[in-house]
């Protein structure tokens, strides 16, 4: 029994440990991730200060920080300047979205995918590709001083954007997710802190994970970051940079006004952060804003791909690096990757440069349109979020059922959705909310038996 406990010490967590175990810190970490995990505590539990834990179990401060520390990098906790640790609302939710396999039994709503419509041009082009004299070499390894045409291709596709660039600042990466990586890889390490939205990208969840970065939420407002939070975050919070998703947000399906691109961009400059802009959503909408990158081209990592617009088999992802971060993140997507495939990548560029390109962009965008009229009629009593163009809403659920709760319910009823606690970062309190795709259902009736299943559910809390 800690030398200093009685009965009534006010702690939210009174930890009993073994201090013959040695290192105790690596004890007291092990403890406070199985009462974590085992529900002891739970999700948003403000921790005890540090220094009355220390003084409860008799032990150094610096055997807790270390403790807490290891926590931390596990994303379990997450601590605030001012405010103390807590609980990461996120420690136990799943944040890999892709399955295995897909359960047969589900309606799947959950993956944010485009429609199938794509598939077929693409497979004449890979055929005509395939009867060329010269196809051996897209079978070999690509160099990057034979792709000089295909950055080309890139710019065109960044251009649409709202973002101008040149060829020399172009990397080539295997899709979105393994450009995020290596730029975080590149850029930070271990213990390093990058700022994000209160709901985020899982892939960029993992990936920090992965590499013991520290996420940290800045505040919203009207679901855009809010300049004024990124700032106190620059000043207070030790971050490096951020991540966005400025163009049709995933999860939440905003879209951050030009103002306050600038004014992010103009922070950014000031205080030398890093932005990771990734425009995996950008072509959905109609309208062309200007890109965070326009505004502070040597801050920005503008990571662009083809996955959610035209065919998620397009593992390509072209990134305009500014020139002091070009050789690092062009090495580390050499040691993750040594070069990306040269059938996709000719096949991309071909796609992007072929006249029917703009064609293909306006068929998704008409399918899914024709989607979203659908969900809107069956959701019409609810609110769910999201542009008539984009392949997935953001569902605000009804009564005091939480997204994690509603995602198991439809579940069993033949529905996968996904919840906010998957998105939601570090203390941050999850929003009442699932994620519902438009365009994964292989049909219009599918896509109608699922919000069917949908709407008598969220007519049963009503």
């Amino acid at each position: 029994m800690p030398i200093n406990s009685f009965e009534n010490y006010p702690l939210s967590w009174k930890p009993s440990i073994d201090k013959t175990e040695k290192p105790i810190y690596q004890a007291l970490a092990a403890q406070l991730e199985q009462d974590i995990l085992n529900g002891v505590l739970l999700p948003g539990t403000k921790l005890p200060p540090q220094r009355e834990l220390a003084d409860y179990l008799d032990l150094n401060l610096s055997t807790i920080s270390k403790a807490f520390k290891v926590c931390e990098l596990k994303g379990l906790l997450s601590a605030s300047v001012g405010s103390g640790t807590f609980v990461s609302y996120d420690a136990l939710s799943n944040a890999y979205l892709l399955e295995d396999t897909k359960p047969k039994h589900l309606i799947e709503m959950g993956a944010t995918l485009p429609d199938n419509a794509s598939y077929e041009p693409l497979l004449l082009q890979l055929k005509g590709m395939l009867q060329e004299t010269e196809y051996e070499k897209w079978f070999g390894y690509g160099r990057a001083g034979e792709s000089l045409w295909q950055k080309d291709a890139a710019i065109k596709l960044i251009r649409r954007g709202g973002f101008e660039t040149t060829v020399d600042h172009i990397l080539f990466a295997n899709g979105g997710q393994n450009a995020i990586a290596a730029t975080l890889a590149s850029l930070c390490k271990p213990g390093d802190r990058i700022g994000v939205d209160h709901h985020t990208y899982p892939g960029l969840k993992t990936v920090a994970a992965m590499l013991s970065v520290q996420i940290v939420p800045i505040k919203s407002e009207n679901y855009e970051m809010s300049p004024t939070s990124f700032e106190y975050a620059c000043k207070n919070e030790n971050i490096k940079g951020i991540y966005l998703i400025p163009d049709y947000h995933n999860p939440t399906t905003s879209f951050m006004s030009v103002e306050n691109r600038k004014m992010i961009a103009l922070i950014a400059k000031k205080y030398k952060q890093f932005v990771i802009e990734d425009a995996s959503y950008h072509l959905l909408y109609k309208k062309l804003l200007p890109a965070v990158a326009s505004f502070a081209p040597e801050q920005v990592i503008y990571i662009a791909s083809l996955s959610k617009s035209l065919a998620p088999g397009l593992r390509l992802a072209y990134v305009a690096v500014p020139s002091q971060f070009k050789e690092p993140i062009s090495k580390a997507l050499y040691n993750l990757n040594i070069t990306v495939s040269p059938l996709l990548a000719e096949l991309t560029a071909r796609t992007i440069v072929s006249n029917q390109f703009e064609v293909l962009i306006e068929g998704h965008r008409e399918q899914t349109i024709r989607r979203n009229q659908v969900v809107n009629r069956y959701l019409a009593d609810f609110t769910c979020l999201g542009d008539e163009t984009g392949i997935f809403r953001w569902l605000l659920l009804p009564g005091k059922i939480t997204g994690a709760e509603f995602e198991k319910l439809a579940a069993h009823q033949g529905v996968q959705v996904y919840a906010a606690e998957r998105f939601v970062v570090g203390n941050s309190c999850p929003e009442r909310a699932v994620r519902v795709s438009v365009c994964a259902p292989k049909t219009i009736e599918e896509l109608e038996q699922g919000l069917m299943i949908l709407k008598r559910l969220l007519n049963d809390l009503t």
